[in-house]
């Protein structure tokens, strides 16, 4: 009988280099982050990038928003549904074409976004400061690179 298990060393060229494995770890350590920040205001990191998604001059689409933030529509929806519930949101049918829906921030919406940002700022300059002393460039640009090219297959 022979033994098809990989061997650890297989395990460990996996941890060390595969590049989702390194983002999903990233991303876990930066929700983890924001939401610690934005906890004060009753938001999570998630809820503060679709809020600013929304802050615009026209409501955006709910079919536009969905690639602007890489997520699908049924976890998009799922997540304005819940800031819909606390009044920080709207969707009303699209006046051009009634089968889409609009997405707009309501009063409290941009009260809370308002209250957010000095939160979130103070986080991304802690985050800033600790990767510049390590000597390592800004990792957004990287990872809209990666987004990039991901989009592009």
């Amino acid at each position: 009988m022979t033994d098809d298990r990989l061997p650890m060393a297989v395990t460990l060229m996996v941890r060390d280099r595969c590049l989702c494995l390194a983002a999903q770890r990233a991303a876990r350590s930066l929700a983890r982050r924001f939401d610690t920040a934005l906890r004060p205001v009753g938001l999570t990191n998630g809820q503060f990038s679709l809020l600013m998604a929304l802050n615009r001059p026209d409501p955006p689409r709910i079919s536009d928003l969905a690639p602007f933030l890489a997520m699908d529509r049924t976890t998009l929806t799922a997540a304005l549904k819940v800031l819909e519930r606390q009044g920080l949101a709207a969707t009303t049918p699209d006046p051009t074409d009634r089968r889409n829906r609009r997405v707009s921030l309501t009063d409290q919406g941009h009260a809370r976004l308002i209250a957010a940002l000095p939160l979130w700022r103070a986080a991304h300059d802690r985050l800033d400061a600790a990767l510049a002393e390590t000597g390592t460039p800004p990792p957004h640009m990287a990872l809209n690179a990666v987004t990039q090219a991901c989009a592009t297959e």
